[in-house]
């Protein structure tokens, strides 16, 4: 761990008090970092406050929101040295003919418009690290097509045009930004994306199981702490020339269902 230099290094996570972000967050504890999360659920924050981390309740998808919590980490550190915009939803499922148009707008707004406002808002605080980094979630569903997802895959693109975006536009600054695409991770958000799945396709839950769990070359699904190491790593001074890139974690995924 102190070959990675994020030993003292403030870190905030969008979406971290609960899942993936949560064991983002924990990763980031165990290297040495000082944390700050939040989430939209309050359960999920004041969870994450008894458990010693800096949280607030505050939507990553509210441009408003967003601007206030970067003041109040504003005032409380002075600093950001890793930005990781975490926040993000599975959206509908089904065929693009039948998805509500208020669905694929919502999905936009939490996966990718919570990213832009994200690195507008933090941006100032990020250029007075002298190492800072940001690191968007992405998915395998940002490399490839999804069938029945197509607004949650086409935000996952989105990601990934945003992030060497601004890997050029940051990078003459040092402010490296990466993203992560992991494939199926383990836990109750996979389990919804299946058993809606499996309603769509007319499939047992177990059968869509079985064919999440076989769409990676190790035929397993992530760990969510497997995403939280490479978040780390991006963060790190190990990953100190590498900028604009998209991170598979994902086992080989080569076709997603």
């Amino acid at each position: 761990m102190n070959m990675l230099g994020i030993e003292g290094k403030r870190v905030l996570i969008t979406a971290g008090a609960a899942g993936i972000g949560r064991a983002i967050a924990q990763r980031f504890v165990d290297a040495g970092a000082d944390v700050w999360v939040t989430d939209i659920a309050e359960d999920a924050v004041k969870t994450a406050r008894s458990q010693g981390f800096l949280a607030t309740v505050s939507n990553a998808a509210s441009e408003e929101q967003v601007a206030s919590l970067a003041a109040e980490v504003t005032g409380c550190w002075g600093t950001l040295d890793v930005l990781v915009n975490n926040a993000g939803i599975a959206g509908p499922t089904g065929a693009i003919e039948y998805i509500e148009s208020s669905a694929w707008l919502s999905t936009f707004d939490v996966n990718i418009h919570s990213q832009f406002y994200g690195v507008k808002h933090f941006l100032p605080l990020l250029r007075t690290s002298t190492a800072p980094a940001i690191v968007n979630l992405s998915s395998a569903a940002g490399r490839l097509g999804m069938a029945g997802r197509s607004p949650y895959s086409a935000t996952k693109w989105a990601v990934v045009g945003l992030t060497k975006t601004l890997a050029i536009e940051l990078g003459g600054e040092n402010i490296r930004c990466n993203a992560i695409c992991p494939g199926a991770v383990g836990g109750p958000r996979i389990e919804r994306v299946i058993e809606s799945k499996a309603e769509m396709l007319g499939k047992t839950v177990e059968e869509v199981t079985e064919l999440y769990t076989g769409q990676s070359s190790l035929n397993k699904l992530a760990d969510a702490s497997d995403i939280g190491n490479m978040a780390v790593f991006l963060a790190s001074d190990m990953a100190s020339h590498v900028n604009g890139q998209a991170m598979a974690v994902d086992g080989n995924t080569e076709k997603l269902y």
